[in-house]
């Protein structure tokens, strides 16, 4: 039988209260343009096409990247609720989401001076499906806000390091 999920909060809590030098988690994706704007992304053993609408030069083989920035705003959501609702003994019979963002694509496409490429804002609207109070869900969107890994991303700044030289060929992606 696989553990709770308040099991699971709790033990890894636990481990890195206790062993706080194991707490660091390295994830990565490597990508590959293949063709047009299409580009294969693998992530653990998982492969992603990505590309953007015909409307935007793409081939629409897949999402394109801000789309996956909502989605995985989205999903994160929902994982970091559920594992905290049940953390806290919260009853949550379900959750979705609904993320939305506004581009200004002058930004993208070097259209005007001054524009953001990246999204001028985003909307998240959060369902819960639960027989608990108002106080509980408060209390639940309060450590979900405060504890969910992409949303942190997007409302602080992340330090990024970008490095571009000349190879020979793209990377390697695993077999699948």
């Amino acid at each position: 039988m696989a553990r709770s999920y308040k099991t699971v909060v709790e033990d890894t809590r636990d481990g890195l209260r206790a062993e706080p030098e194991k707490a660091r988690a390295r994830f990565e994706a490597v990508s590959r343009q293949t063709g047009g704007l299409r580009s294969e992304v693998q992530t653990r053993q998982f492969l992603l096409t990505v590309d953007e609408p015909p409307a935007l030069g793409g081939g629409d083989a897949g999402p394109n990247p801000v789309e996956l920035i909502l989605a995985a705003l989205a999903s994160c959501q929902e994982i970091t609720y559920r594992l905290h609702a049940d953390a806290l003994g919260i009853p949550l019979e379900g959750v979705s989401t609904k993320v939305r963002g506004d581009l200004d694509l002058r930004g993208l496409f070097a259209a005007a001076e001054g524009v953001r490429p990246g999204f001028q804002g985003l909307t998240v609207e959060v369902s819960l499906v639960s027989s608990a109070s108002d106080a509980e869900l408060q209390r639940l969107r309060d450590v979900v806000e405060r504890h969910c890994p992409v949303l942190d991303l997007l409302k602080n700044a992340t330090p990024v390091a970008i490095t571009a030289k000349r190879a020979l060929a793209g990377p390697a992606l695993a077999a699948g």
